[in-house]
């Protein structure tokens, strides 16, 4: 005889799909983890590996790696981009960018100078004035920053001077404001103690690291565990009383 009542079909349908969504969150949760530990991996990789030839991976840079290179140009002269506090902390800042006109090539390179800090009010950070000679860069050959979702349409195409500010930041963007076209990827400059940048060349997943992840995923887990035994437990059939003399 089973311990258990027929359940009823809605019953069934309601426990299988709810545990079946938290399982699959969960399991979306681990991926993100490892995917995050990946990247930190390929950061740490770069961040030690010998000078690539630039030409070799400019227009067609490998997905899975970001190489270490170094070019000869100039900055174009008075083009800066300032990407507002990505970080998105309570002091504020800019991550700072300008255009590098290599020599030879014809595209412009943008440059991740690094990051200035805010003072806590609404006020943009001084940006200092770029250099006007011929420059060596050495860093790693990137993606820029992703863009989420873009509103209020070009925000430098409404802006007339320089520097421009953005909350974020698209490549197809900067090469229609500087009427030139632009490599795929921006070259993040190597972390220099003399320079007031401050550039720390790894993903900031402070706020949600993969060790968070990986508990959100274990409180999926755990919801589809809960859903199961609840759905077990109220069809369980009830054991008749004794009668009293």
């Amino acid at each position: 005889m089973s311990a258990f009542r027929r359940p009823a079909w809605w019953s069934v349908l309601l426990t299988v799909a709810g545990a079946l969504l938290f399982v699959r969150l969960g399991v979306w949760q681990l991926h993100r983890a490892a995917e995050k530990e990946a990247l930190l991996r390929r950061y740490a990789t770069a961040a030690t590996a010998p000078l690539q030839d630039f030409d070799r991976v400019a227009q067609s840079p490998p997905a899975s790696a970001y190489p270490r290179v170094r070019v000869h140009g100039r900055y174009l002269a008075g083009r800066v981009y300032l990407l507002d506090n990505p970080r998105h902390d309570a002091l504020g800042g800019v991550e700072v960018y300008a255009p590098v006109e290599l020599d030879g090539h014809a595209p412009l390179l943008l440059a991740d100078l690094g990051f200035l800090r805010g003072n806590g009010t609404d006020a943009t950070p001084q940006v200092p004035p770029l250099p006007t000679g011929p420059e060596q860069l050495q860093g790693l050959y990137v993606p820029p920053p992703g863009v989420a979702l873009e509103m209020g349409g070009d925000a430098l195409a409404r802006q007339q001077a320089y520097p421009k500010k953005t909350i974020y930041l698209d490549l197809g963007q900067v090469s229609h404001d500087l009427g030139r076209p632009i490599y795929p990827r921006v070259l993040a400059l190597d972390p220099d103690p003399a320079s007031i940048y401050e550039r720390k060349r790894t993903p900031d997943f402070s706020s949600m690291p993969p060790s968070r992840h990986r508990a959100y995923a274990f409180q999926w887990f755990t919801f589809a565990l809960a859903a199961v035994v609840i759905f077990l437990v109220l069809h369980r059939k009830r054991r008749p009383r004794p009668r009293s003399s």
